[in-house]
């Protein structure tokens, strides 16, 4: 789940004039380290019009300079006012609209918000910005980074099946150009066999080079009935073999064993809260119910991580 962290200067005697008065002179290198990482570890900026107005005077003027900045401008704004109008600049937006009715559609209203809060910014600079993530982001429990946090039974699944001959490919619901720039490493699958959700994109000319801008759009959701559209449009096969955790899952695996000849569905329940969390149908997020059900009237495999798994993570003992 995203989180929201608020940043703020408290003096003392609870006063503080300016920035310009009263930061700069106490700034030292262990301030300069927090607020780089912090920033770096941040998808997007929230600010108010006061601050967007002197920002987006100042730190445009610094682009080139130092990592800092560069990151400051390329991250994507928004900015909560009643008076300003869009478009705004600075890879800036306005935050408008009511939250309950944004998040009505559940799990994909949050996809869709999540995607478009980096529109603006070309997909190369996407792509820095994930791998900076990938290489410095923490899991809160496991202290981790997060390429880390991958589960061993899977690698070595997919290892085995590549080494029989099989090809193979992540369907996932999360961003197709959040995955492509660490999950080769990862999982030894390349960026092409990478299926996931996206958003629209547009061809322009920045500074005489020919990118690839990411639009607050929405593309395609690589979700529930989703997943088989996006298999056949992206791969053109149906699949021998499926695997899944959750409900999401439920419309792949139905559509992977109807095809003809040997097919195979597994899922893997999760319910080992020790190891790693415990969850299925009563949960918000990842609810694995009416999957679960198909899979015990249809003899699909499921896998427990608490009784079947040695290992969940490589970092394991």
């Amino acid at each position: 789940m995203r989180k929201i962290v608020v940043s703020a200067q408290v003096s003392v005697n609870g006063v503080e004039e300016g920035p310009q008065r009263f930061s700069f002179d106490y700034t030292n290198d262990e301030f300069m380290k927090y607020a780089s990482d912090q920033l770096f570890a941040s998808d997007a900026l929230i600010m108010g019009r006061v601050t967007y107005e002197g920002f987006a005077q100042a730190w445009p003027a610094m682009a080139g300079s130092y990592a800092f900045a560069d990151r400051m401008n390329a991250l994507p704004k928004y900015v909560a006012s009643r008076t300003l109008k869009d478009p705004l600049t600075w890879n800036a937006s306005l935050l408008k609209g009511d939250v309950k009715s944004a998040l009505a559609g559940g799990e994909k209203s949050i996809a869709e918000i999540v995607m478009t809060t980096h529109a603006g910014m070309t997909n190369d600079e996407f792509a820095e910005i994930v791998r900076d993530w990938i290489a410095t982001a923490k899991h809160p429990k496991t202290g981790r980074r997060y390429n880390e946090m991958i589960y061993q039974p899977m690698v070595e699944l997919l290892s085995y099946l590549r080494a029989n001959g099989f090809k193979t490919f992540i369907v996932s619901g999360g961003g197709i150009e959040f995955m492509r720039p660490w999950v080769e490493q990862a999982y030894g699958i390349p960026p092409e066999q990478v299926v996931g959700s996206s958003i629209k994109t547009k061809f322009e000319v920045r500074d005489g080079k020919p990118v690839l801008v990411r639009l607050p759009q929405s593309d395609f959701i690589d979700d529930k009935e989703g997943k088989p559209v996006g298999i056949n449009s992206r791969i053109g096969r149906r699949p021998i073999a499926s695997f899944g955790n959750s409900d999401g899952d439920l419309q792949m695996l139905q559509w992977t064993t109807a095809g003809a000849g040997p097919r195979f569905a597994l899922i893997v329940h999760h319910d080992d809260a020790k190891r790693e969390w415990a969850y299925d149908r009563k949960s918000h997020i990842g609810q694995l119910d009416k999957a679960w059900d198909e899979a015990n009237a249809k003899g699909w495999t499921v896998v427990s991580m608490k009784t079947d798994w040695k290992r969940v993570f490589a970092f394991e003992n």
